[in-house]
């Protein structure tokens, strides 16, 4: 069914279309999805809490933040297969992007200690500030997730997506890709755009969840789409957090 596209590949069509075909008894309900929502948050922040304490006592967090990025996106690939799996994968998806988040945190607080004292407290306060805005944006019908809303936004995140994904084969060649860490007004154009195409993805997990939810999707996929929003978020707090940076480095 075309309602069920996601520019959040963790929530796409093929996934509810798969589930609401097969036989389940209770059904997925919003605040269920909310619920497994707060346990995985609480995860996140536990292991965070973890790698950010040893960042700050010297010690070498550098294999806690690749190994959380790295499961994390083992995670994210297989649960876009399977999501009957999310109940014990998207748990261990969330302790493993704390381990990256609490370490990725601790360098920006540390890197922009004299510029931005305060920079992780700020992008964490704006990352909820905007989550929860879209959610009233949403909820009032202000921003509706129509079929060309859902396909712009897809279009526009598959290109992010692209545009990283070439940055880091660039990488290993020694090859900077422009704009991504560069703290000129074009920089600061395209942290911006980012942002806010991540933000409007909240819009689509938004969307997907109470699909599903209307839909009688099964139970488990209230800890997909759980995970779902909480990939959203994570997207969107490490862009704030660069965008922050930039701004920084220019006063």
């Amino acid at each position: 069914m075309a309602i069920f596209k996601s520019g959040n590949p963790a929530l796409g069509e093929k996934i509810f279309t798969k589930t609401l075909a097969q036989p389940h008894g209770e059904a997925m309900t919003e605040i269920g999805t909310l619920n497994k929502f707060g346990i995985l948050m609480l995860m996140v922040l536990a292991s965070a809490s973890f790698t950010w304490k040893a960042a700050y006592e010297g010690k070498n967090v550098m294999p806690w933040m690749i190994g959380g990025a790295v499961v994390g996106l083992i995670i994210a690939i297989v649960l876009a297969f399977t999501p009957r799996w999310a109940a014990y994968l998207a748990p261990v998806y969330a302790l493993a992007e704390g381990f990256f988040l609490g370490a990725v945190s601790a360098y920006y607080n540390s890197a922009f200690a004299e510029y931005a004292p305060n920079i992780v407290m700020q992008a964490v306060g704006i990352t909820f500030g905007v989550v929860i805005a879209m959610f009233g944006l949403y909820r009032f019908g202000i921003i509706k997730a129509t079929e060309k809303f859902k396909a712009v936004i897809f279009a526009a995140t598959a290109g992010i997506a692209i545009f990283y994904l070439l940055a880091i084969v660039l990488r290993f060649f020694n090859i900077q890709m422009p704009l991504i860490h560069e703290s000129t007004t074009a920089g600061i154009i395209f942290s911006l755009v980012v942002v806010a195409i991540a933000a409007l993805n909240l819009i689509l997990d938004f969307d997907m969840i109470e699909k599903g939810v209307a839909m009688g999707a099964p139970k488990y996929m209230e800890w997909y789409g759980a995970f779902g929003l909480l990939v959203t978020i994570v997207w969107l707090y490490i862009e704030i957090l660069r965008l922050l940076s930039k701004f920084a480095k220019r006063d």
